[in-house]
């Protein structure tokens, strides 16, 4: 009996681009700005991945100053802390992130249907 060389044919994997380190998709960071319908016409919006460095509470409170509603800071164990403020204040939470904090770093904002990229 002869010997037959087999030679398997590694697969190819059309993601390896998006998840190799360097291409950049694994490398920015996100802060997202979400809204959560409540009942009727009631929302609530909320804003994760800002830094740990940032002082969650100060942000707090310009915001609530700023657009004239109340919000509240909760401790999550899987998203760390998420502040929410009441009402639809996806375009002025961006703005204001934007305009104050957002100037001096990378990010990538992400609202639903739009991406704005700084």
């Amino acid at each position: 009996m002869s010997e037959i060389d087999l030679q398997i044919a590694t697969a190819f994997d059309p993601f390896a681009e998006a998840n190799a380190e360097d291409s950049g998709a694994g490398s920015k960071e996100y802060v997202h700005i979400r809204i959560q319908q409540r009942n009727g016409r009631k929302s609530l919006t909320t804003v994760q991945g800002l830094k740990k460095e940032f002082s969650y509470n100060k942000i707090l409170k310009d915001l609530k100053k700023e657009f004239c509603c109340n919000g509240s800071l909760v401790q999550d164990p899987e998203l760390g802390q998420v502040i929410q403020l009441q009402g639809d204040q996806r375009k002025n939470v961006s703005a204001f992130l934007v305009q104050v904090i957002i100037l001096h770093t990378r990010y990538t904002i992400r609202l639903p249907f739009l991406r704005f990229c700084f």
